[in-house]
């Protein structure tokens, strides 16, 4: 039996398939039927509607989204924010507008990394050269 500690209470529990404490468990639980009750009656609730009338928090309704208990078939104004901006999506981890920017930054630093790797061939090879004629 492996004992942990709760990540939201702080509380030590053995550690089972879940990551959180029995406690937790029936607490998470209870929001998530909170939520899915108010989203049975309010169908076009955004996630902030939803953390607003049900106090549960958005990073927690975000992971019932991601782990499939709320789905955003039937709910056309729910999302959950970018990782990075802030941004409402409907699904990935991050929006379009950071997923591009973050695509040009690594190809700016690939980019960087192949001159310097061209320029350090450049000088291995200037300096074979230098020390042939020697």
């Amino acid at each position: 039996m492996e004992l942990d500690n709760c990540p939201r209470c702080g509380k030590v529990f053995a550690r089972n398939f879940r990551d959180i404490c029995p406690a937790c468990i029936k607490e998470v639980d209870q929001e998530y039927s909170r939520c899915a009750e108010y989203l049975r009656q309010h169908k076009g609730a955004t996630i902030h509607e939803l953390s607003e009338a049900t106090s549960v928090s958005i990073k927690q309704i975000t992971k019932f989204i991601k782990e499939g208990r709320i789905s955003l078939v039937g709910a056309p104004n729910m999302g959950y924010p970018c990782e990075v901006c802030g941004f409402i999506i409907r699904e990935g981890n991050i929006c379009g507008s950071c997923r591009s920017r973050l695509q040009k930054d690594l190809s700016k630093v690939k980019e960087a990394a192949d001159k310097e790797t061209e320029e350090a061939v450049r000088r291995a090879a200037y300096r074979i050269k230098g020390n042939e004629q020697d």
